[in-house]
């Protein structure tokens, strides 16, 4: 099998609700580049990557630029066995992990598709039925959030990100925990995130006034050592999302004693080839994680189902379904959530069709 071409698409996904973060950081309509790998046998790959701002050294306009840089060690390669060929394109071309992670996606596609498996046969197996969802919650008002949370609950969630630090008020934020821990009632998992755009200080303080409710921090500050900081200080467990990105950053969470949970993202680490290396070291280390991606829809929804479903249960906090939470559908035959549940595509390779006219034209083809 050969690479012939590679279609790229750039497609507009807009939020259902618009995400007020930390720091000034907003998610509304966002830029996915939807990749295709096409091959002499007639199989095709696809691949998602969808940047968003503010969150990674990552924009969406660098994908098609970054690939057409690629074409030569892509075209006329054999897309069989991913690594080998992410090893050579990671040679060619230093970083761009982002735009790597939609060619690395198709190439997963294509192997199982020519082995005729779903994609989670060969990320180490079925491991589990169907995986914990959690339910992102964007930083309002506090009983606005709450009704969201118990809008998420009564449709079977039991899981909760509650965003923080939007309005530069901690009191606002203990208050944005406390309510959403009452609206869902004792049991379910709530974490507050703060994209890193928070201090230190400001989150010891509101870890310290939160510290009755069961819950848990996500990524307050910039750095590993000031998560590590505030984790000491407030005694809540923590997760790390932007700072987990690669195996040595992963390895210095665990050593700093502040990494409880991770967020593994394929475009933060480059694909689902260094990505399953990076999840078979979190479970070695006893990390609990949240398998998923930056944003994106049905195409990247799809692969990280198949990561997390390959995945034991004991290292499964959550995945994501990122097509929840934005339009277009790009791939309407996707699993959706169903009572805070998700079970992966069953199909061979990724086990979805991208809609053709919601794609429309491709803004690059190379040949």
């Amino acid at each position: 099998m050969k690479i012939t071409r590679i279609a790229l698409w750039e497609v507009p996904l807009t939020s259902h609700e618009t995400y007020y973060m930390a720091d000034g950081k907003t998610c509304d309509t966002t830029t996915s580049v939807v990749v295709r790998i096409d091959t002499d046998t007639g199989l095709q790959g696809w691949g998602e990557v969808c940047p968003i701002p503010h969150y990674l050294p990552a924009y969406a306009k660098g994908v098609v630029p970054a690939v057409m840089e690629l074409a030569p060690v892509l075209i006329g390669a054999d897309p069989i066995g991913p690594e080998a060929l992410m090893e050579r394109a990671n040679t060619y071309l230093y970083g761009h992990g982002y735009a790597k992670s939609a060619i690395d996606m198709a190439l997963w596609d294509l192997t199982a598709q020519a082995a005729n498996l779903p994609l989670y046969c060969l990320l180490g197996g079925r491991q589990v039925k169907d995986m914990p969802l959690y339910h992102s919650i964007t930083c309002v008002a506090p009983d606005e959030m709450a009704r969201m949370a118990r809008d998420a609950y009564d449709n079977g969630m039991r899981q909760f990100q509650v965003k923080l630090g939007a309005d530069d008020d901690w009191q606002a934020d203990v208050e944005r925990l406390a309510k959403v821990r009452e609206a869902v009632g004792s049991g379910p998992l709530v974490y507050g995130d703060w994209n890193c755009g928070c201090d230190a200080l400001t989150a010891i303080r509101v870890g310290r006034a939160a510290s009755h409710l069961d819950v848990m921090l996500e990524q307050p500050c910039a750095t590993l050592h000031e998560c590590a900081h505030v984790q000491r200080a407030t005694g809540l467990p923590m997760k790390i999302d932007e700072n987990a990105h690669d195996i040595t950053s992963v390895l210095e969470a665990h050593q700093l004693g502040c990494m409880q949970a991770a967020a593994l993202k394929l475009s933060k680490m480059g694909g689902l080839s260094a990505m399953r290396q990076i999840r078979d070291l979190c479970l070695t280390l006893g990390t609990q994680m949240c398998i998923e991606d930056t944003w994106g829809s049905d195409i990247t929804t799809a692969a990280v189902l198949h990561l997390a479903a390959s995945t034991p249960t004991r290292g499964i906090m959550n995945t994501c379904d990122l097509s929840h939470y934005v339009g277009p559908r790009l791939a309407p035959d996707c699993p959706v959530r169903q009572n805070g549940r998700i079970t992966p595509p069953e199909g061979p390779g990724l086990g979805i069709t991208p809609d053709a006219d919601t794609l429309g034209q491709p803004i690059a083809i190379i040949d």
